[in-house]
């Protein structure tokens, strides 16, 4: 969950049509799992007997990333079929809301069913999990939990002529001893609802005649491990719940309670802005939120969390419910698949800038399970010289550069980035950086030069955030793309080839930032949006309230989360334990 302002496309929609039992599989990455869908009469093993045109497209996930592809792709080019363990959407920057009660789960999911339902062409779905990724044979193996007259035993295999993954990620550990067993996490529905009342039971049970007056301290110690965005909102919105609700219901405890965020940096927030970053701090100090940094925690008890300090050194500090956010992890579906095409050594999956899987044919990944591996200029740079040298002469004239300039940008973004940072007008100008002389359109530069001028441009390769803002534009873009497949193959529109001849089919995936908030408590938010342009206070949070009620995924439930927001400044957070 985070705090990124989702200034993405609504979700995907699906529908179930009567007929053949065809399906497509499509992987998206998502918050949590594969999703599937069947439109089906029979079994799946003869599925696609008939010929049919269509190719079979298989979607893994109902997240952020398998929704946005599913709303945007025209399903009436493809036999579509979506797998997931969950057949609902989840509004995630909303979680930590859930939490305290300041909104209702149902009020922030969405049936995929309902989501799918406008569609024009055959859409199925299967509440089932995907375990498998068989590559070589081109199918995936699924499983569920839920009861099928499939094989007796709840598990289906199913064949793809494309398959998108976009499963999403799992909460990092880091292998820290006691964090799975005794430790909440915050990535899904069900993870907000055992939180919200495990901070109710904490109270109840502070409430006991028969505790000390140190057990009930250490129940009423609420420990937040992460100062990232979904720490953050957490603590903030716990603080609220307290201060504005159970301490009116809990009187003899309001002196006893605590939260503490620790963070291993040197300040949270570090993908904000320092102004935001000082900002947080200093409110949740005055807030009476203990703010540790530079502490890292090495193991969590039932009882006590240790942690270590460069000039504190070991400290263990009893708890009563300790929330881990610490990051994301990849899902043993991924690791596996990884191995399987020769990607074992990395830490997630790698896809080139058209979120094609490197090492497979027609896989596709998107989301929080995998990544963008964008090329290096200087691996490339002698076949980006060659490109650019037309007349083969061995050197590049300042025009030469200007004609492919827009081509090469556009293959590799760090050359804009590079360009901006060095204050240059254009790509001619490295003549300058190369020791030339003042810029002329007869000027050369040779692959020596060009190799010294372009030295450090692959500094300013920037790895993508983890969000739900980067996963939902990745869905929508790879929905345009598979809407325009067969007309691209005939008229390309893309970028030059650099190695090989003639262009790419589509642009290159291109991330754009819409901004970010920072939820901070007592109707103040942080708000970041282009431009450099920050704003903190109720604005901000009236800000908040506009973006997150209009990219609800319906009509439905956005009139929830709006009333819900209305019961809430009317009634007050419910308390009850449910």
């Amino acid at each position: 969950m985070r705090f990124t302002a989702f200034f993405s496309e609504q979700a995907a929609r699906v529908v179930r049509s009567p007929g053949i039992y065809k399906f497509a599989v499509l992987v998206a990455v998502s918050g949590g799992g594969v999703v599937a869908y069947a439109d089906a009469t029979s079994n799946p093993a003869s599925e696609y007997t008939e010929a049919a045109p269509k190719k079979k497209l298989v979607v893994l996930g109902t997240g952020w990333a398998g929704t946005s592809f599913l709303r945007n792709v025209d399903t009436s080019l493809y036999d579509v079929r979506i797998v997931s363990p969950r057949n609902y959407f989840t509004f995630t920057p909303l979680l930590p809301s859930v939490t305290c009660g300041t909104v209702e789960p149902r009020s922030i999911v969405e049936p995929i069913r309902n989501i799918m339902k406008k569609k024009t062409g055959p859409v199925s779905f299967s509440e089932a999990e995907c375990y498998k990724i068989d590559h070589a044979n081109q199918k995936i193996l699924c499983r569920s939990d839920i009861g099928t007259n499939m094989d007796g035993n709840g598990e289906f295999e199913l064949d793809y002529d494309y398959l998108v993954v976009a499963l999403g990620a799992r909460s990092n550990t880091f292998n820290t001893p006691g964090v799975p067993e005794h430790c909440h996490f915050l990535k899904e529905v069900e993870d907000a609802q055992r939180i919200r009342r495990s901070v109710v039971n904490c109270f109840e049970r502070a409430n006991l005649p028969n505790l000390s007056e140190e057990e009930k301290k250490r129940n009423l110690h609420f420990v937040i491990i992460g100062g990232g965005p979904t720490g953050v909102e957490f603590s903030a919105e716990l603080h609220d719940f307290v201060k504005d609700d159970l301490s009116k219901l809990y009187p003899n405890t309001q002196e006893l309670f605590k939260i503490s965020l620790i963070e291993a940096g040197e300040h949270i927030l570090t993908m904000f802005d320092k102004r935001i970053t000082q900002f947080a701090e200093d409110k949740f100090r005055r807030d009476g939120i203990d703010v540790k940094t530079n502490f890292k925690v090495v193991s969590v008890s039932d009882k006590a969390i240790t942690m270590t300090n460069s000039s504190s050194g070991e400290v263990k500090v009893p708890y009563g419910m300790a929330v881990w956010s610490t990051g994301i992890g990849t899902r043993p579906i991924i690791f596996d698949f990884m191995k399987q095409i020769g990607q074992g050594d990395r830490r997630v999956l790698a896809t080139d800038e058209w979120l094609r899987v490197i090492g497979c044919n027609n896989v596709y990944a998107l989301g929080d399970c995998a990544t963008i591996a964008q090329r290096k200029v200087m691996e490339d740079i002698s076949a980006i010289f060659k490109v650019a040298d037309k007349d083969n002469s061995g050197t590049l004239t300042g025009k030469e550069i200007k004609d492919v300039l827009d081509d090469i940008i556009e293959r590799y973004p760090q050359v804009a980035l590079f360009l901006k940072t060095k204050q240059l007008s254009d790509f001619s100008d490295l003549l300058k950086l190369s020791g030339g002389d003042a810029v002329k359109e007869s000027a050369e530069l040779d692959i020596e030069g060009f190799k010294k001028a372009l030295a450090q441009v692959d500094s300013q390769v920037k790895m993508l955030p983890a969000t739900a803002q980067v996963a939902a534009q990745e869905g929508q873009y790879l929905a345009r793309c598979f809407n325009r497949m067969k007309i691209c193959e005939e008229h390309p529109e893309g970028p030059l080839r650099i190695r090989g001849s003639g262009r790419h089919r589509f642009k290159p995936f291109r991330y754009r930032h819409l901004g970010q908030f920072a939820p901070l408590g007592g109707e103040q938010t942080a708000a970041q949006l282009p431009g450099d342009w920050i704003s903190i206070g109720q604005s901000s949070q009236w800000l908040w309230y506009s973006v997150y009620a209009s990219k609800q995924v319906s009509w439905r439930t956005r009139f929830l989360v709006v009333s819900d927001w209305m019961r809430r400044f009317v009634f007050g957070r419910d308390s009850s334990c449910i």
